[in-house]
């Protein structure tokens, strides 16, 4: 299966680098990335991981945790896992969730 970054996901990837090479330096920012970028890779090979997001209004979406983010994504039905955004643990998630997930 594949890993499909969507346009919201893609966007918040280079928020993060960008707020990170700002406070800790862009060895620290790409580390992260990297990081980050190889959790998302993984999401469809460790379905194990998966949390489901439980939310009234929000179905169908997991997340995975990667240090302070979380990747929500859904598995479309092709069977490509599509990543939806990746939030930091101190947004209010189910609000920016469903600002991204439209």
């Amino acid at each position: 299966m594949a890993v499909e970054i969507l346009p919201p996901a893609e966007a918040r990837l280079v928020e993060s680098w960008a707020y990170t090479k700002r406070e800790w330096g862009q060895a620290k920012a790409d580390s992260y990335l990297r990081g980050l970028g190889s959790a998302i890779r993984d999401a469809d090979r460790k379905r194990k991981n998966w949390k489901r997001f439980s939310n009234a209004d929000i179905r169908g979406v997991f997340y995975l945790r990667y240090q302070h983010h979380r990747v929500f994504f859904r598995e479309f039905s092709d069977g490509i896992v599509g990543v939806i955004t990746i939030l930091h643990e101190s947004m209010d998630l189910p609000a920016r969730l469903r600002e991204e997930a439209e």
